[in-house]
């Protein structure tokens, strides 16, 4: 067997290497220093929401360990570190008082990471809304966007003279249509197509967003949403009308009022946006990049007609999977059909990209005796790291590629059932244990130098 810490394939030489976690997945310490309640607090309390009944506490526990996570990252190469920044920790109610310690982290943070060489690349909001907020109406509610844009404000003055580069917002699809039509994920709420308004207030708290991080000497801002490479079941055209539909919904809802200040008709859903004047302007202001989340592809068939939504999310024939099972398949050129369908349909209207996070969970032990020797992690990145550039040939601009994740972290509803770290993390003694694929992405990382 070839040795897995070196890799097989020339990887592009232009890009920046990242890697990623997320405040709430890794940080702990949730009722240190005067942290609020998030909806994600209020979601892992409520009995039956996660698969194993567990919380994020301790969990890699990066708001005491911060400099083990600076050390790794120097260890890899990384020319950037993205994390997210807890709402409820630098405002505990979402409105009002800011709590110093809680910045005071964030500082320490952004500190370290620029003392070792890394670029801190945050992002102000990974979905922990205030609980406060979302007993207002949450994202369903245009005073949210409000609330975002002074909570920008505050992050923006107090970290701006050193960090220029940031991600507005993480993924909205999940947040709208996992967290509020659906609820698999917090807030738990299940309004099928009557959440899209949450979708127009969290790109509008985008635009906001841009505005205030560019007033505090921002070089580089910009959104970051999950996109999927989608295909129908087969070749009926009940088939292809559905697929059309989660196309639409999925990419086209969350890429197209950014990119070019236009919703794309949203009659076969029967709602409209609650568009204020002006709404589209601040929401499709330029942005210095174009942030991807790529996982797998998607196929869908029409779903049976007295069924709620117009869709379903079968199998991906002739593929293998991931450990989240057989919806989330191994298909790396998906992610190059993606990125080339990304540049023609959007044109030059479509700024750099950046592949905000890209990994994969397979099932590994809680509490190894070895080094775990994850072959099938490093395949799907050479793969997937091997489709980017596939991509870049053919035309596309692609700035950075980042994994996820720099460690096992609490894995939202399924708890910590699944593992995507380049490092292993004892979730009872938060130790972290390098894997193969840390080795791996490393010996990747210098070859590009």
């Amino acid at each position: 067997m070839p040795d897995a810490s070196i890799p097989t394939f020339p990887a592009p030489k232009n890009l920046r290497w990242s890697a990623a976690t997320a405040a709430f997945q890794v940080e702990g310490a949730r009722t240190a220093d005067g942290r609020g309640r998030s909806i994600w607090d209020d979601f892992v309390d409520a009995p039956g929401r996660v698969i194993d009944g567990s919380s994020a506490e301790p969990g890699p526990d990066s708001y005491h360990r911060g400099a083990e996570d600076i050390a790794l990252l120097r260890d890899l190469g990384v020319d950037r570190y993205r994390f997210s920044i807890s709402w409820v920790r630098v405002q505990p109610d979402g409105t009002g008082q800011v709590s110093v310690p809680g910045l005071a982290y964030y500082d320490r943070l952004v500190d370290g990471l620029l003392e070792a060489g890394i670029t801190p690349f945050p992002t102000l909001y990974h979905w922990d809304l205030p609980s406060s907020l979302e007993a207002e109406g949450g994202w369903l509610t245009r005073d949210t966007v409000e609330h975002f844009a002074t909570y920008a404000e505050i992050v923006a003055e107090a970290l701006g003279d050193r960090v220029k580069h940031w991600y507005t917002i993480n993924e909205p699809i999940s947040t709208s249509l996992q967290g509020y039509a659906i609820g698999e994920l917090a807030p738990g709420r299940q309004l099928l197509f009557d959440c899209l308004p949450t979708v127009h207030h969290q790109l509008l708290a985008h635009g906001r967003a841009v505005a205030a991080l560019r007033e505090n000497g921002a070089d580089a801002v910009g959104i970051v949403n999950n996109h999927t490479w989608v295909r129908p079941a087969s070749d009926s055209a009940a088939d292809a009308t559905a697929a059309y539909l989660y196309d639409l919904i999925h990419n086209r809802l969350f890429a197209e009022p950014v990119l070019t200040g236009e919703y794309p008709d949203l009659a076969p859903f029967g709602v409209e946006m609650p568009i204020h004047e002006g709404d589209m302007a601040a929401i499709s202001t330029a942005s210095d990049f174009y942030g991807i989340n790529f996982y797998n592809p998607t196929t869908i068939a029409a779903a049976p007609e007295d069924a709620p939504v117009p869709f379903v999310q079968v199998p991906t024939p002739g593929t293998e999977h991931t450990g989240f099972g057989e919806l989330w398949p191994i298909e790396p050129a998906a992610l190059t059909a993606l990125l080339v369908d990304t540049k023609e349909r959007y044109g030059t209207a479509l700024p750099p990209i950046i592949i905000g996070e890209n990994g994969a969970s397979f099932p590994e032990p809680d509490h190894p005796d070895v080094r775990i020797d994850d072959t099938e992690r490093i395949a799907y990145l050479e793969g997937h790291i091997g489709a980017v550039a596939d991509a870049v040939a053919q035309g596309v601009d692609i700035e950075e590629y980042t994994v996820w994740s720099l460690l096992d972290n609490f894995e939202w509803a399924n708890g910590f059932t699944q593992r995507f770290g380049l490092v292993h993390v004892d979730q009872d003694t938060s130790q972290r244990t390098p894997k193969a694929s840390f080795d791996w992405y490393r010996a990747l990382i210098a070859g590009t130098r």
